[in-house]
């Protein structure tokens, strides 16, 4: 049954907290904790970050007036309980789900949500962009950004702070530090001394003596002495130096101490304020609290015991599979090392690290420092593989061209998450990499179609010596397919057939190859004699193959799981030039549709994509003139 919600069932926006007592505002954010832990136990989805920052969110929108003051999540991990104050309570156990609130911030969703976010450590950027737009519309509004201690490892925070700092903007900075990884201890003092600092007080006399020591020439002595003093005091002077007012550390849970120094922070007009809070990641609910990861990212649970909801079992997931192969071929070469970017146990690096913790290298949220590092470790005789999502890759992707491929580094990027993703929605889908990749000159491009050539391509990356290479693999399970006991390195280049047939061609790169083989006993089925082909490689192409595949076929269907300008881009280039299209082929590229996909179960958007048997097969008869569609409906409802 859900939680009893008696108070913050009478919260229909933020501006319903303002008249509220302090003793009220405590029972709100014991419900609203209550509400989310209700509400994720039933969708799954980021359960920790939300529940570490239930008094924070609460106190930011009892003092600050959004959606006129502009409220930024960082990642947006951590904004369930923001969703629930602002509007949108009757639908958070919507979350994840085909048509209904995103896991993250997203503008289009609400008011609320001045900017969306999904990729950490952009924030502060957005937030500096928000506050220079305020001051030349000459607006009064605040800019208030939250940004977990995580996020902080990115180069790109520091980017924004060292601009906002040095342009001396208004605009509130709130780091949430909840893996207790900058914070010293907190405790009365600092609770007091973060009080003093913010209040109007301490600022009135902090100009006082400014306007006493300039005109004897010892303004800037002054200054650093006050900085230097509460930084030893507080911590903080790293941020003091990049020209932030910093204030705390403070509990992030105590609204007793939250609500006056958020009130203090409001009135500041001296430019960055940078306000440090602790909070614990899963607060409140004792199964994320006693959990190594705080319940980060939760399948449906069990609210009482806290059990998470099993899968269903069958074949291991593309990630373990990658994980153990690479295990394998580290026990055999001493030069293998891993590398991630935050997400060892997403990328299945922490299986890795478990066997060889000296070979294992996780740099933090830092994706172009992660490929320029691989870089240098390859070129001085390593095997680097840096693993991944293929939605993080793309913020790497200058390192890729500058660092790896024009220098023609060996640097292997296993790319997980290729493909859709289900309810993580757009920011997370690996819809670009076969394209950016596939325009890099050099560059070895492989997709696994299903877990034994995954196997496969982790072995021949090991052996490709002279050039950067990279192999993609969905998320998920795989199809139950036997693993190579002993692996065996691909021929650079060249793909397989793996059905024979003389009417349709249809060459799948990637994941989709079961569907098109379902596809072709649809259209065999209705007479229509069709050849699957795996192309393995997007670059080099097996342009002998896919030649092969045009003169002896009538239609040719490329399918893959990525956007537009990918594989199927790179089968018409041939084509075109080898003079293919002459002789009345028909051809077609099926790919991700050129939209942005809302969130939904996996096969469900690969259907609306049109990458199902169904409507591989329905796109071949379009193609080839005849056919008879209904029955290829009725071989799909049997």
């Amino acid at each position: 049954m859900p939680a009893k919600t008696r108070l913050l069932d009478t919260i229909n926006s933020p501006a319903d907290l303002k008249s509220r007592s302090r003793e009220d505002l405590k029972q709100i954010a014991d419900e609203l904790r209550s509400e989310v832990i209700d509400a994720v136990s039933g969708t799954g989805g980021h359960l920790g970050a939300g529940l570490g920052v239930v008094e924070l969110t609460l106190a930011i929108h009892a003092i600050f007036d959004t959606p006129s003051d502009k409220l930024i999540f960082d990642v947006g991990h951590q904004c369930y309980p923001h969703k629930i104050l602002t509007g949108r309570k009757d639908r958070i156990r919507t979350l994840r789900q085909g048509g209904g609130l995103s896991g993250f911030t997203k503008r289009d969703e609400s008011e609320y949500d001045p900017f969306g976010a999904a990729h950490a450590s952009t924030s502060i950027s957005a937030g500096l962009g928000f506050a220079k737009s305020r001051d030349l519309q000459e607006k009064d509004n605040k800019v208030v950004c939250v940004i977990g201690d995580g996020a902080m490892s990115a180069g790109m925070a520091y980017e924004a702070m060292n601009n906002a700092g040095s342009d001396l903007s208004d605009m509130l900075v709130i780091l949430n530090d909840n893996d207790m990884s900058i914070a010293p201890p907190v405790g009365a003092m600092s609770h007091y001394l973060s009080k003093l600092v913010s209040s109007r007080s301490y600022r009135g006399l902090r100009k006082f003596a400014k306007f006493i020591a300039k005109p004897i020439g010892l303004e800037s002595q002054a200054r650093k002495a006050e900085e230097y003093l509460r930084g030893f005091a507080m911590g903080g002077t790293m941020f003091e130096e990049l020209g932030f007012y910093y204030v705390g550390p403070i509990d992030g849970h105590d609204l007793d101490v939250l609500l006056p120094v958020l009130e203090n922070c409001k009135a500041m007009e001296t430019g960055p304020v940078l306000l440090h809070v602790v909070t614990q990641k899963g607060k409140g609910y004792e199964p994320a609290e006693n959990s190594a990861d705080k319940y980060h990212g939760v399948a449906k649970f069990n609210v009482i015991t806290g059990e998470q909801q099993k899968s269903a079992g069958g074949p291991p997931a593309y990630t373990k599979v990658f994980a153990k192969a690479l295990i394998e071929e580290a026990r055999r070469d001493d030069k293998i090392v891993g590398i991630t970017a935050a997400m060892p146990g997403g990328t299945g690096m922490d299986l890795f690290e478990q066997e060889f913790p000296e070979r294992m290298f996780d740099v933090g949220i830092a994706e172009q420092h992660a490929v320029t590092f691989a870089a240098g470790l390859a070129a001085d005789g390593m095997k680097p593989f840096a693993a991944i999502y293929s939605t993080f890759l793309q913020r790497g992707y200058d390192q890729v061209v500058h660092d790896v491929a024009i220098q023609r580094l060996p640097v292997r990027f296993a790319i997980d998450r290729a493909g859709l993703v289900g309810a993580d929605g757009p920011t997370h889908a690996g819809s670009f990499d076969i394209g950016f990749l596939g325009a890099l000159p050099g560059m070895v491009c492989m997709a696994a179609a299903d877990e034994a050539e995954l196997v496969n391509m982790v072995r021949t990356a090991v052996e490709i010596d002279d050039r950067p290479s990279a192999f993609r693999y969905p998320r998920g399970n795989g199809i139950g397919i036997e693993l190579p006991a002993q692996p065996k390195a691909l021929e650079i280049g060249k793909g397989r057939i793996v059905r024979e047939g003389s009417t349709i061609a249809l060459l799948s790169f990637g994941a989709r190859l079961q569907e098109c083989l379902k596809a072709a006993e649809m259209l065999a089925a209705q007479g229509l004699s069709c050849t699957v082909a795996d192309a393995r490689f997007a670059k080099p192409l097996d342009e002998e193959l896919v030649s092969r595949l045009a003169r002896e076929h009538e239609v040719l269907l490329t399918v893959e799981e990525g956007s537009r300008g990918g594989f199927g881009a790179f089968v018409l280039h041939h084509l075109a030039e080898t003079n293919a299209f002459d002789n009345g082929l028909k051809v077609r590229t099926l790919h991700l549709p050129d939209i942005f996909q809302d969130q939904d179960k996996p096969e469900i958007m690969y259907a609306q994509a049109g990458l199902d048997a169904h409507s591989i097969a329905t796109r071949a008869i379009d193609a080839l003139g005849r056919g008879d569609m209904r029955e290829i409906d009725r071989f799909a409802r049997a």
